[in-house]
Order: C-alpha cells, then sequence, then structure tokens
C-alpha cells in the first residue's frame, strides 16, 4: 500500500526529558486529529533516547525510526549502532542517507548500499534520502543526480525489497540556503523519481512505493507541497520539534 507519510527528522536535538515532553505534547495535539488508515506519523529521535521513544509512544499512532545505523551486523565499531541492536529497542525503520551523512561524514553510494542490504537483512524499513546540491541544479544536473544515487544504491534490489523502501527527496540546496523550493518543482521531480522505478522495475511497483519531500516543509507550505499527485508526505526538520508545527504539517496530509 502507498501510504501518506510525515516523518519527523530530529537530528542532533533533545535530551532525554525534551524528548519525552515533546512525545507527549506530540500525542495531547494528535488527539483531535483524524487520520486515514494509509497514514502513518513517523519521529526519529537520537539514539540514546529511542527506547525512552518507543515506551512513550506505547498504544498510539506513533511509530518511532533511527536517524542511521551501520553496515556492519556487529564488531570494533566504536560508537556506532547495528542493525540488530535497534531491532532489539522494537525500532523498526531507519533512515539512511541523509544529505548530512553524506555531506559531514562521507557516506558513498558503496557505503548506502552496504547498509540498504544489512538492513533489509534485518527486516527494518528504509527511508532513503537522495537529492542535489544547489551546484547541481544551476547547473542542471538534478535529474542526471538523483537518477544515479537511486540507481547506485537502490537498482540492485528485488522488486518485493520495495515494500520495505521509502523514499525521501531532499533538494539540498533549499534546505537553510534562503532558497525556497516550490510546490511545481517537487512534483516534478516526483515525477521524475516515480518514471525511474517503472523504468527499472514496472509501474505496478512505482505507483506503490511512498515518495516524501525533504525540502524545508512548513505549516505555511505543507498543504500545497502535499497535494501534488506523486508527493506522498514529508521528512520534516526544523518544524518537527514543535508539536504544533509538526501537527499542523500532519493535518495538511
Amino acid at each position: 500500500m502507498r501510504h501518506k507519510i510525515v516523518a519527523g527528522n530530529w537530528k542532533m536535538n533533545n535530551n532525554l526529558i525534551e524528548t519525552e515532553e515533546l512525545i507527549k505534547d506530540l500525542k495531547n495535539e494528535l488527539k483531535t486529529v483524524k487520520l486515514s488508515e494509509e497514514t502513518r506519523v513517523i519521529i526519529a529521535p537520537s539514539f540514546v533516547n529511542l527506547h525512552a521513544a518507543t515506551k512513550t509512544t506505547e498504544e498510539s499512532l506513533i511509530e518511532v525510526a533511527a536517524q542511521n545505523m551501520h553496515f556492519a551486523e556487529n564488531g570494533a565499531y566504536t560508537g556506532e549502532v547495528s542493525a540488530a541492536m535497534l531491532t532489539s529497542l522494537e525500532v523498526k525503520t531507519v533512515i539512511l542517507g541523509h544529505s548530512e551523512r553524506r555531506s559531514y561524514f562521507n557516506e558513498a553510494d558503496d557505503i548506502l548500499v552496504k547498509k540498504v542490504n544489512t538492513a533489509l537483512n534485518n527486516e527494518l524499513e528504509i527511508i532513503f534520502c537522495f537529492g542535489e546540491s544547489l551546484e547541481d541544479r544551476e547547473q542542471d544536473n538534478h535529474f542526471k543526480v538523483v537518477e544515479s544515487q537511486l540507481k547506485n544504491a537502490l537498482f540492485h534490489l528485488k522488486s518485493s525489497n520495495f515494500t520495505k523502501i521509502v523514499l525521501a527527496y531532499e533538494p539540498v540546496w533549499a534546505i537553510g540556503t534562503g532558497k525556497t523550493a516550490s510546490a511545481d518543482q517537487a512534483q516534478e521531480m516526483h515525477s521524475f523519481i516515480r518514471k525511474l522505478l517503472a523504468t527499472q522495475y514496472n509501474q505496478e511497483l512505482a505507483n506503490s512505493v511512498s515518495i516524501l519531500y525533504g525540502g524545508s516543509v512548513k505549516p505555511a507550505n505543507a498543504e500545497e507541497i502535499f497535494s501534488k499527485p506523486d508527493v506522498d508526505g514529508g521528512l520534516i526538520g526544523g518544524a518537527s520539534l514543535k508539536a504544533k508545527d509538526f501537527t499542523a504539517i500532519i493535518k495538511a496530509i
């Protein structure tokens, strides 16, 4: 089923108390929100707060994801977290390929292939991030860059694997740069992505995969962006750190 998804990436924010308080505030805000059966709400706290988050969200519609994981099953990787560690906390989803992981921690396609394979081997759902830089966009290479990122990291997979894949398009040039991507630009890229999936696999698979938009979605622009036919929700950064703002975005779906 092609779900509508609003996912909040909390990045390196919120200590334990702040995490629990934000979840409680979000649960209270969502009490009056009626969501369809195909709509999902996901939050991704820091590693150290995942256990508290899974406990605090019990018996609620809020799902908990991890922001990253290592490709090794275990071993001498100080400071890293394995897939098995995540599943032991009842975390079922992991974000991979985020632009900040790519740029700050040099996560290239070959590393992401390993991470994708390990996540799937451990039955984790993946929110796979990708997108072009400002330079790529200005040089009119944005479609080539996105196609390359998807082909290099995901297109070795079997079609059946895509039941565990959610795609998240991040126009890096529209995040924290003062530049804004329009809803039409989001739709243009999402349509292109879906056509890539149809060409590589088939139209049925392409129509079944949720594609999220991750370019500075806020309460003010969420409804317009989410109204586009190939945009199935958003991967939200800063706006997900405030319960009222995140709820307003959820309502827009």
